[in-house]
């Protein structure tokens, strides 16, 4: 629990890892649908009748699957949170996944794959990913494949919700406004005595590294406004925070901000990139880097000449000591900033504990003294070259 007395909300947070990346051949996409299906009911409650209450105790609900983990959260005043995690925790817990629903939930998930397909942007960073992470569960689409989900019925999502969702795999975190005897309540939950259940179980995760292809490609994209240049890099998992936090000053240093190595170069000085961004992705199986640069296409040659070049300089000369104190402060200010909501907290927590990470909210900014300028040149600079990156070219498709 992460007490924040000044709050006027509650927020009950339930993580399992039971993301995309635990789906078996055949399973494709049922962890992103299993989601849908959660708030079709459960044993004690109709469809619709879990966000009815939520509702009328004057709170809201969401969930999201990710590659790694799934979460189911409610957020609601708090003399209201008793009733609302008794209503979560058997709406996650025993959800029905009634034959009817089944059915009808199963076409509004595969409307949902059909306007991601039809989403250049989307189109093009999945792309990249199916190149970069062949055969690893991060190459896929989190939304999964049709024939997968056609194929699927209530018993298969049965047998992946028994599998996945069982006490080492779950975890709750509860930000806000903690009303007392809340943690005694949590203690008698159905989560607890999963957990006292299923001690000796296994994990689920069948975790593999990711086998990174570095290489380079080119592809036309329908209705792509701009041309773009992508790049990712490998880096390692959620689980070594101290590498984490470097690549996060790295990617500060060359692309967040007018004063950033690639935006100031590219963009306010030759000014021949509309946007540049070069961002992290946490994963627990392995992290990737990502860049990517938007311009006209008679462009690309010179931009992708000028951020290879740039790179490759980096690895001569160490961060400036103003450019290192930018980034840190950066860095620094991202991670306070993204804590100021309940949401917010018990997301990070919940997290945290689902992976055996629990510390501190702003522990993983200790790391960032760590991370000198001659360190940054030594040991992550080298990391995010050209020749250890995937490169895809995405040029608009000119139709006739």
């Amino acid at each position: 629990m992460a007490p924040m007395p000044d709050a006027p909300l509650t927020c009950i947070d339930f993580w399992c890892k039971a993301g995309s990346s635990v789906e078996r051949p055949g399973e494709e996409g049922l962890a992103h649908f299993l989601e849908h299906m959660v708030f079709k009911g459960s044993a004690d409650l109709a469809a619709g009748e879990f966000d009815r209450k939520i509702e009328a105790l004057g709170g809201s609900s969401n969930a999201a699957t990710g590659f790694d983990d799934v979460h189911f959260h409610v957020l609601v005043p708090p003399n209201a949170a008793a009733e609302a995690l008794g209503l979560l925790l058997n709406l996650v817990l025993s959800p029905a996944l009634r034959a009817e629903a089944y059915a009808t939930e199963r076409s509004v998930v595969l409307e949902e794959i059909a306007q991601y397909r039809d989403q250049p942007d989307e189109q093009m960073v999945q792309q990249l990913l199916e190149a970069c992470c062949p055969n690893h569960p991060y190459g896929r689409a989190i939304l999964g494949f049709e024939s997968s989900l056609q194929a699927s019925d209530p018993e298969q999502m049965r047998a992946f919700h028994s599998r996945c969702y069982r006490g080492p795999n779950c975890c709750i975190a509860i930000a806000g406004a903690i009303p007392q005897g809340l943690q005694d309540m949590l203690g008698q939950s159905s989560l607890a005595q999963l957990n006292s259940e299923a001690n000796e179980a296994a994990d689920s995760a069948d975790f593999q590294a990711i086998n990174f292809q570095t290489g380079r490609s080119e592809t036309h994209i329908a209705r792509l406004e701009s041309s773009r240049i992508l790049m990712a890099w490998p880096l390692p998992s959620a689980n070594n925070q101290a590498m984490v936090m470097g690549a996060d000053l790295a990617t500060t240093l060359f692309a967040e901000g007018r004063r950033s190595r690639l935006v100031q170069h590219l963009r306010e000085e030759l000014q021949i990139v509309e946007s540049i961004e070069m961002d992290i992705t946490v994963l627990e199986q392995g992290s990737l880097v990502m860049l990517e640069a938007c311009c006209k296409e008679e462009q690309l040659e010179q931009v992708e000449k000028e951020i290879q070049h740039l790179l490759q300089a980096s690895l001569s000369a160490v961060p400036q000591p103003h450019e290192l104190k930018r980034a840190n402060q950066l860095v620094s200010n991202g991670l306070c900033f993204s804590l100021e909501a309940p949401s917010q907290v018990a997301g990070l927590a919940g997290s945290q504990a689902l992976w055996h990470r629990s510390q501190p909210l702003l522990a993983p900014l200790d790391h960032l003294s760590t991370w000198t300028g001659t360190r940054l040149q030594e040991d992550m600079l080298p990391l995010l070259q050209p020749e250890g990156s995937f490169t895809l070219i995405a040029k608009p498709l000119e139709v006739e």
